[in-house]
């Protein structure tokens, strides 16, 4: 055997030095003209087989009609074959060193049989005309991080169904999802896996095609088709992708060649036992090209705009789900996954190298450091990560019977102390609404009305927290019933007053997010978000400022307790007004209707203010205000009108002259603070310089 050099096979040169990030275009099946007649090539990677063949529709199956050669001493196969036909079922039947012969669908398969049927399918998938130049011109000059992103997750196969109960196809669901997404104010969709899978419990995060989208909903160009819609409505498409393990299918990656060719070896790495999956060996070559092709695979050939990298925490940790006796410490020691680590730096580095407008997101839910941070500086090189913690935090303070959350206010305000850390995204997602963990609505304690008001609350504080944002689909119009993969959503709450205002609600809420650059601009520093107020825990109130890079802000407050409070005082930037512009409480959104409008600034002193508004706050209720520009009017009381310029004593008599107690005054203003500037005007002059 003539080892493979540079020179006399570069991608199967790459292939086995673990750079080929385009392997699927050596690998799987190929036309092809040999001698003169035209066919498919194929190639797999099947290191320890003795013989491997390829068997199909076009040769009745059977075993030695079209055998593969061995073409590197790294056991990559191939073989030509004519006479296939597009859509053609096939597999590769592989020798294992014992003598067995197993029937393995194609790792690089563009197509694959829909379940419960495992062949794969012979396809082309040259000649789509993409219509969605114009969304990558914009995307040119994005930046991403100084942009909104307000994403909506969704599982295809349950959002909406056909009455018979059958799926959407990629078509339907272009026709319907696309709208409503866009009218609903979501820049992105985030899609559960669409990987090829066989079992649908698994929502697809047990693959078996890793280059194959599911051909549930149809086939690979109608696929194709719905993405370049969404980026025709301007709506980028973000793909669930699961390198982190796969299944113990027959037909699958596993024990592909009779022995651990894509797995661990080793038995304290090789499995997730409590997931019965196996877990990719990261330290292989051949896995590290498979892996990282098939990320880019989908960013090219499908246009995904966004990749987010699955359970990337059971990838980094050898101890990760095991006991303390099933794990060897790494070379250096420690619990982490050196290969790991590693592959992940350079999966980021290949695909945002290749197209750096690209999104690589990491649900990591550990702490983890530099996740987002790049290689070269010892981070993981991914553009977002998914906050786990505000997450479990939030969840955890808004399913408490508000009695206890002045004893929990931590919760409503730690991730501050690590909120620009990384780049977040706040994620509530499929997993936190099964399983007995209850919808979202369902959290909210109370009664009927208060869980509706506890979960705009939660929604607006939420919307207003550094970071971009997701939300499971479902939770928009507050469905009930925990999410089931096996219907469509409840659209029939729709005929329920308070379903239908929570969907206005958050419809209202996006737009308003979309269309106030101090909701999402500044993100990674404090110049985005200041406190007014963080410490009022018995009150369940927390309030702050957002400001976007002009300085222009929305001041909120948010309220979690059922108990309104009148008169309550926030100190703010100096202005004219301010007027709310947004509430929870609006009657348009099933409230009570207590809004504020047009609110006088005073000259009392409160939170570090000179100056301070005094609001109306509703049970339950996030505000939103904005300060109104122009020279502000000083109202005054009617003993103020009374007064006479001479001694404060004279005030005194004044005052009881008329039967009334003295007004008291707001603290005097130092001389220095009186001649400086406020503080807005401060924090301008900051970033001018």
């Amino acid at each position: 055997m003539v080892k493979v050099t540079k020179k006399d096979n570069l991608p199967l040169y790459l292939f086995h030095q673990g750079t080929n990030y385009k392997a699927y275009e050596f690998f799987g099946a190929h036309p092809h003209k040999k001698g003169g007649a035209q066919g498919v090539v194929f190639r797999t990677w099947a290191p320890a087989a003795t013989a491997v063949s390829v068997v199909g529709d076009f040769n009745e199956w059977q075993p030695e009609a079209t055998s593969m050669k061995l073409i590197s001493d790294g056991g990559v196969w191939e073989a030509f074959a004519a006479g296939i036909k597009p859509f053609d079922n096939y597999k590769f039947c592989i020798t294992t060193a014992n003598g067995t012969q197993l029937y393995k669908s194609d790792p690089f398969a563009f197509h694959a049989e829909t379940r419960p049927g495992t062949a794969s399918k012979y396809i082309d998938l040259s000649g789509y005309s993409w219509e969605d130049s114009e969304w990558f011109e914009k995307k040119q000059g994005f930046n991403v991080y100084h942009s909104p992103m307000n994403i909506y997750e969704v599982h295809l196969g349950s959002w909406r169904r056909y009455e018979d109960g059958n799926l959407f196809d990629y078509g339907k669901l272009a026709a319907e999802l696309i709208p409503y997404v866009k009218d609903m104010g979501y820049t992105h969709i985030e899609i559960m896996p669409i990987t090829e899978y066989p079992y649908d419990g698994s929502w697809g995060y047990q693959v078996t095609g890793y280059f194959a989208p599911t051909s549930r909903y149809g086939q690979p160009k109608d696929f194709m088709n719905f993405v370049d819609q969404c980026h025709q409505a301007g709506i980028g498409v973000i793909m669930d992708w699961v390198p982190g393990h796969f299944p113990k299918d027959e037909n699958g990656l596993y024990e592909f060649d009779g022995s651990s060719c894509y797995e661990y070896d080793d038995p304290q790495k090789k499995e997730h036992e409590q997931w019965g999956t196996r877990i990719f060996d990261y330290g292989k070559n051949e896995v590290v090209s498979f892996l990282v092709s098939s990320a880019m695979f989908w960013v090219e050939k499908y246009h995904i705009d966004g990749i987010r990298v699955d359970a990337v925490a059971s990838m980094l940790y050898l101890d990760y789900g095991r006991e303390q006796w099933q794990w060897t410490p790494n070379s250096k020691g420690g619990k982490e996954n050196l290969e790991a680590v590693a592959f992940l730096r350079k999966l980021n580095s290949a695909v945002l190298t290749e197209h750096p407008s690209a999104l690589m997101i990491a649900e990591e839910s550990t702490s983890w450091p530099m996740v987002t941070k790049p290689p070269i500086v010892g981070g993981l090189g991914f553009n977002f990560k998914w906050n786990m913690g505000w997450m479990n935090d939030m969840l955890s303070y808004a399913s408490l019977d508000p009695v206890f959350r002045a004893y929990n206010h931590d919760k409503l305000t730690f991730s501050m102390f690590y909120a620009f850390s990384e780049n977040f995204i706040l994620p509530i997602s499929h997993d936190e609404v099964v399983h007995g963990k209850c919808s979202l609505i369902n959290k909210m304690p109370g009664e009927y009305d208060q869980k509706f008001a506890g979960m705009r609350v939660f929604l607006g504080f939420m919307m207003s927290h550094p970071g971009k944002k997701l939300l499971f689909m479902g939770q928009e119009f507050a469905q009930f019933s925990e999410w089931n993969y096996q219907t469509e959503l409840d659209w029939c709450l729709f005929d329920f007053d308070k379903h239908q205002k929570m969907h206005d609600f958050v419809r209202a809420i996006n737009h308003f997010y979309l269309d106030n650059a101090c909701m999402w601009q500044i993100e990674d520093s404090w110049d985005g978000f200041k406190w007014i107020s963080h410490d009022d825990h018995a009150q369940n109130i927390v309030s702050f400022r957002r400001i976007d890079e002009k300085g222009d802000e929305v001041v909120v407050l948010c309220n979690f307790c059922p108990v309104g409070r009148k008169d309550y005082r926030i100190g703010v930037p100096d202005a004219a007004a301010y007027i709310e512009v947004l509430s929870t409480d609006d009657t348009s959104f099933g409230g009570t209707g207590i809004l504020n409008g047009k609110v006088r600034v005073e000259d009392i002193e409160m939170h570090d203010f000179h100056q301070s508004i005094e609001l109306q706050v509703p049970p339950l209720s996030c505000l939103f205000f904005k300060p109104v520009a122009g020279k502000r009017e000083h109202k005054k009381t009617e003993v103020e009108a009374k007064k006479v310029p001479e001694a404060e004593d004279h005030e005194q008599s004044s005052a009881e002259q008329t039967n009334e107690k003295p007004i008291k005054k707001a603290p005097a203003r130092k001389k220095a603070a009186a001649k400086a500037d406020p503080p807005a005007k401060k924090e301008k002059a900051a970033k001018k310089k």
